[in-house]
């Protein structure tokens, strides 16, 4: 039998402990019904046998505690909540038995914004990883050598799986099991949970706030200044002769201040625009693109399925009720 260890951190999400014990338990009773084994066996694994979470509303009662936990096929790090330099420190703890149990052939399955303390062992160093969209500047700030696919639903290298934000670990919770058991078990436990199987972009999901966590404040002067602007036709050259910053310099402080190219950052603010329009107005794609700045058709389709994963029609069918009357 596979043996999981859902951690049970400090600060946890109750519901990224119940919702994987609550899948492989019933994976479990999808086999047994077919007349196989069980394949899972399932432990709540916390620093404590007690574990206060939501502000004290709930307790999770663990299964065990580090030092008398069996050696698990996968440790499953679910999402913590509040502040993270908090979550950090409360469950530092963890971070050895992690990275011992990795080394001796665990696997090791991060959801949400468990992927901080994954990333806190050091294992994901140079490695791909994703997590909620909305904290991707905190972790790439935090952990500058771990590769943040943050658009990713599922990641997965040498033994290392991470999910992006909130629900979807569901779609990572499925890929393991159906790398455990089957194709045709990881189906069944989709149509059991409801759950669309092989999404893998959390794009359409994401809000675009600008990367201003950082210490240039020239640069964000430059973001104020294009998020003010971005209907306008600006060269960066421009910008530069606006902000006093020779090109060469600009580009690179730029880059590394956003993690995105100065072109980059004008199009996700012409695009984030672009769907705020599409979700709650009824104008045409048209009229939005005109909006926006943009004039090519084919470039602004182009440009804003690259941001979302999603072509502007699919993107105003899926968000704006009235544009389905």
């Amino acid at each position: 039998m596979k043996q999981i260890a859902i951690l049970v951190p400090e600060t946890a999400v109750v519901e990224a402990v119940a919702d994987p014990r609550y899948l492989f338990t019933a994976v479990n009773e999808f086999l047994k019904s077919a007349g196989a084994p069980p394949v899972f066996n399932v432990q709540l694994v916390g620093l404590t046998p007690e574990v206060r979470v939501t502000d004290g509303l709930f307790s999770i009662h663990t299964d065990a505690v580090l030092a008398n936990a069996r050696k698990p096929d996968l440790i499953v790090v679910p999402a913590v909540s509040g502040n993270l330099d908090t979550a950090m420190r409360l469950n530092r703890d963890f971070i050895p038995w992690i990275v011992d149990h990795y080394k001796t052939g665990s696997e090791v399955a991060s959801l949400c914004l468990g992927a901080f303390l994954l990333a806190e062992t050091g294992l994901l160093s140079g490695k791909p990883c994703s997590t909620h969209w909305l904290f991707a500047n905190e972790f790439r700030n935090r952990f500058p050598d771990v590769e943040l696919t943050d658009d990713k639903i599922v990641t997965d290298q040498n033994g290392l799986y991470s999910s992006g934000g909130a629900n979807s670990y569901w779609n990572l919770l499925l890929y393991l099991v159906e790398k455990y058991t089957n194709r045709e078990m990881a189906i069944l436990a989709s149509k059991f949970f409801v759950l669309d199987i092989d999404r893998n972009s959390q794009s359409p999901f994401s809000i675009f706030k600008g990367q201003k966590v950082h210490n240039d404040p020239d640069i964000v002067r430059v973001q104020e200044y294009i998020e003010s602007n971005f209907q306008d036709k600006i060269t960066v050259d421009e910008l530069c002769e606006k902000f006093g910053i020779a090109r060469r310099t600009f580009e690179r402080r730029f880059k590394k201040a956003t993690n995105n190219t100065v072109l980059e950052y004008w199009q996700r603010v012409k695009i984030e625009a672009a769907k705020r329009q599409l979700e709650i107005s009824r104008k045409t794609v048209g009229e939005v693109m005109y909006e926006v700045g943009y004039n090519d058709t084919k470039a602004f389709r182009d440009i804003f399925k690259k941001v979302t994963s999603m072509s502007p029609v699919d993107y105003r069918n899926k968000y704006n009720k009235e544009a389905l009357n």
